[in-house]
């Protein structure tokens, strides 16, 4: 890792150099590697790494950035505002108090030469988009929620703790290290009033003797939820969408539901079959447009009775799940009850429920009570990203949305208002419902629901999406599974379009990976040929499988050679 920091002396005054306290190294016996990783941290009781306190703090408010300067300690002030540093067990906490002022950002940063032979890795806002990578140049980059950094001899990984209260990104450059904290509010600065926000915990670690990026990143990814909500057993099923496409009906989900359930073999672990957009009542404004609805309480006349549709399937042997997208309003709703019109979210026919009112909150947590009525087993809410910022993930490397508005209550920042919209979709979803998440902010589901769809769709009609979007996902979040959430990525969509022996490959890989599987089956694709090979991806997909490890993913962002149940696959994604 001498690379990878700067090179320490080796002169007797290197080892007993006087520091202040904040810079204060607890040497060990280790490699040199270890030591220069000491450069940003020190050691504490329980054997963990603790980040220094930065050189430097600053915070935006409104559009102008001030350096705070230090008062007491770990106190940084500038005129009332005040960020706060305290040692949360292994982690850094980030307090801010604003009671007079916006308070739009916080960055921290940390003096630290980074070697130009270093590989860096980062997250996603929510979903991937077939772009994650190892980069070797890092300037100018935003790291979503963590950086994992290596240089052949080391890795060494800064992130935050899931959960936080704002959004974060780490940046890496020539001679600093930074991390900046999101406390915006809609598209302007939070206003705190007396309250002191946690912003964030900042976690680090570096890579223990003998174990590759892949399983560090694992384990950091471990480290940073403490508490994940995971299933109870593997989770596999189907999903009529990537052959539907939203022109389902109860009678080709009854259709496909027996037919897929005929190749179940493991029947201690049922699997499910997820209803796609389509079954809700349609908006007139937008007829038969299954991905924007009126209401997702009352089933459209294609379903007619979805307590019925779910107990078909758990007679055909499966659990009966669906999808939803929260944030739709009724055509007609009260403005008084909608979200501001923001670019991405400006079409009168896509009214959209702002998530800070009360009436709204208590409005989503009653379909979910419509769903236990029924009988459903698992709930794939979607779009609440893009609903609340009118933009996707890859659009966010400028800002979070676009700049000035701000929702009903402007008191919390976006991570609060989303992390109130989850916390309220869990309670209301009970014990008894899974809840996948789609295009949710991926570290602020972590702990609520139980999985996450971790990448942008794949397809039932171009393989070439499938490969982007489905192996890069899978490769660089599988160290995510069953650490935040179990990891979904996406479908295998078997259909005449699509040619087998790729779609083999694909569900192979999903069916081996431990993570969840599903399986979308159109019923003029599926031959003996194909049958056979989902019944024993469904068995494999049953069981509890170790995680799978892409041997290649630091030299290609479609991985193709395969750790998988402790042997090495060869994939041809071409």
């Amino acid at each position: 890792m001498n690379q990878f920091k700067r090179k320490l002396t080796h002169s007797n005054t290197a080892i007993t150099l006087t520091m202040q306290r904040r810079h204060f190294l607890k040497l060990s016996a280790t490699t040199a590697a270890a030591l220069l990783f000491s450069k940003l941290t020190h050691a504490i009781d329980n054997g963990a790494s603790l980040i220094n306190s930065p050189d430097e703090i600053w915070i935006q408010s409104g559009s102008e950035w001030v350096k705070l300067s230090a008062s007491n300690g770990s106190r940084y002030t500038y005129r009332e505002i005040a960020v706060s540093l305290k040692a949360n067990g292994g982690a850094l906490g980030i307090y801010a108090s604003s009671p007079k002022q916006e308070l739009n950002a916080i960055r921290l940063k940390w003096k630290h030469t980074t070697s130009a032979s270093a590989n860096f890795l980062g997250d996603h806002w929510e979903r991937s988009y077939g772009d994650l990578q190892w980069k070797s140049i890092p300037a100018g980059i935003k790291n979503p929620w963590y950086v994992i950094i290596h240089d052949d001899k080391q890795t060494a990984c800064f992130g935050v703790k899931t959960g936080a209260n704002s959004i974060c990104w780490w940046g890496v450059n020539d001679d600093s290290i930074e991390l900046t904290l999101d406390t915006t509010s809609g598209g302007v600065g939070v206003l705190l009033g007396d309250r002191q926000l946690h912003a964030a915990d900042v976690i680090t670690t570096n890579a223990q003797t003998g174990e590759d990026p892949f399983m560090t990143t694992h384990r950091f990814c471990k480290m940073m939820c403490d508490k994940p909500r995971l299933p109870k057993q593997p989770v596999y099923g189907i999903n009529d969408w990537y052959f539907a496409y939203g022109n389902n009906s109860s009678d080709l989900i009854r259709k496909t539901t027996a037919m897929m359930a005929e190749l179940v073999t493991d029947h201690s672990n049922k699997p499910f079959s997820v209803i796609d957009a389509g079954w809700a009542t349609y908006s007139p404004l937008l007829p038969g447009d299954g991905g924007w609805n009126d209401d997702f309480s009352k089933p459209n006349d294609k379903f007619k009775d979805m307590h019925a549709l779910g107990d078909d399937i758990k007679k055909m042997g499966m659990r009966p799940g669906l999808w939803m997208r929260p944030l739709c309003a009724r055509h007609d709703e009260k403005a008084s009850l909608l979200a501001p019109k923001i670019p991405g979210r400006d079409d009168p026919k896509n009214p959209t429920l702002d998530p800070t009112i009360p009436e709204n909150i208590a409005h989503i947590q009653h379909n979910f009570d419509v769903y236990k009525q029924w009988g459903y087993e698992m709930v794939k809410h979607d779009f609440s990203t893009y609903d609340i910022a009118g933009r996707w993930g890859f659009d966010m490397n400028n800002s979070f949305t676009s700049p000035g508005w701000h929702f009903n209550d402007r008191s919390k920042t976006n991570a609060e208002i989303i992390l109130g919209l989850y916390r309220a979709i869990r309670q209301a979803a009970g014990e008894n419902i899974y809840v996948i998440g789609c295009n949710t902010m991926s570290h602020l589901s972590a702990g609520i629901f139980e999985l996450c769809r971790i990448g942008d769709d794949t397809s039932g009609n171009e393989w070439e999406r499938t490969r982007k979007m489905g192996v890069n996902t899978l490769a660089f979040r599988l160290p995510q599974h069953n650490a935040f959430y179990a990891v979904d990525g996406d479908c295998v969509g078997i259909t005449t379009k699509i040619e087998w022996k790729r779609n083999k490959q694909w569900l192979q890989l999903l069916a081996e990976s431990g993570a969840p599987l599903f399986v979308s089956g159109q019923p003029e694709a599926m031959g003996e040929e194909q049958k056979k090979a989902v019944k024993t991806a469904f068995a494999q997909a049953a069981k509890v499988q170790p995680l799978g490890k892409p041997l290649d993913w630091m030299e290609t962002l479609t991985p193709s050679k395969w750790k998988l149940n402790n042997r090495v696959v060869d994939f041809d994604w071409s």
